[in-house]
Formats: structure tokens, C-alpha cells, sequence
């Protein structure tokens, strides 16, 4: 009698339907949480990569819109790449940019002058490796360059910064040096 109970109360079991909900449920929404928590965490950053490719973008753009780029210029034109990245913290930001010049018309590449805020410039004279046919034989080109250490806010999966760059080569549009004055 025992045998039959017992079959007869796993047969009730297995047909039982209610409560399934509840646990595919509960199975299946802490992975839908972790999900929904990665795309944001995701989106986030996605978004901060987007401001720091406009920012380096910006921050080329306009000093070869310029034939002769002075410390005030440079000032206002490093604030406008600033304003780009708002509301997050300008100090996870390092900015350089940079003439890199053929004057000599030989071909050889060398950085005329280079300002920077958070980082080294560049030692004026040294010789940068440029893709080919950026910077024109006789010419110059404006060399910008963007870094940020991006920090989750939630830091769930994302839970070391992560550093977010891009560069931008822009010839100059009004010359073809843009001369570094004081």
C-alpha cells in the first residue's frame, strides 16, 4: 500500500500545474536583471566613447580652422573640448594637440609645436609616425589627441576604468601651417 501512496503522490506532482509561473520566474529574472544592468552599464560607456571621439574631433577642428593659434586660443579652444564632456569630470581627461610639419619638403615628418593638458606634449622636433598621405610634402597637419578614464557608476561588470581615446589628423584651412604664437 505504501508503493502505490507514494506513486500516486508523484503522479498528483507532475500533473500539478500550479506555481510554474512563480518558478521560471525565479529562475529566469536575476539573469533578465543582470542583463538589463550590463546594457546600461554598456550604454553608459558607449555613450562617454561617443564624447570623447565629438571631443577630439572639436578639439582639431578648430585649431586648423585658425592659421596662428595663441595661448588664450588654445585656452578657449581645450575649454570647448571641456564643455563637451559635460557633466562628467574633466580630470579623467588628458588632451594633446600638435603640428606635425614637412618643412623641409623631404618627407620627414616632425612635430612643430605641441600643447598639452594632462599629459606631456610632444617634444617639438621629434619625429611621429603618421599614417601615409595625412601630412601633404611641404605641409602640415593638426594632430589631436583625446584619452579618458572612464569609471562605471554601477561597476557590476564594468569594474575597472577603462580607457576610452581616439585621434583625429586635420589639415590646416586657411594656410598650410597653423603658427603657435604666445
Amino acid at each position: 500500500m505504501t508503493t502505490r501512496y507514494s506513486w500516486q503522490n508523484i503522479r498528483v506532482f507532475i500533473r500539478a500545474k500550479g506555481g510554474i509561473s512563480a518558478v521560471e520566474f525565479a529562475l529566469i529574472a536575476p539573469l533578465m536583471v543582470l542583463m538589463y544592468m550590463g546594457s546600461i552599464e554598456l550604454s553608459f560607456m558607449m555613450t562617454m566613447d561617443r564624447k570623447v571621439t565629438s571631443a577630439a574631433a572639436a578639439l582639431g577642428d578648430l585649431t586648423a580652422r585658425d592659421d596662428n593659434v595663441s595661448d588664450a586660443e588654445l585656452g578657449q579652444i581645450f575649454q570647448a573640448t571641456r564643455m563637451i564632456m559635460e557633466p562628467n569630470d574633466i580630470a579623467f581627461a588628458r588632451v594633446r594637440i600638435s603640428s606635425l610639419e614637412d618643412r623641409g619638403c623631404t618627407d620627414n615628418v616632425v612635430v612643430g609645436w605641441s600643447d598639452a593638458y594632462g599629459m606631456g606634449a610632444h617634444p617639438v622636433g621629434t619625429s611621429l609616425t603618421v599614417p601615409d598621405d595625412i601630412v601633404p610634402t611641404c605641409g602640415s597637419a593638426i594632430f589631436a589627441e583625446f584619452e579618458y578614464d572612464y569609471e562605471s557608476p554601477f561597476g557590476f561588470f564594468i569594474t575597472q576604468p577603462k580607457k576610452l581615446s581616439d585621434e583625429f589628423y586635420l589639415r590646416p584651412r586657411r594656410s598650410e601651417f597653423v603658427v603657435r604664437s604666445n
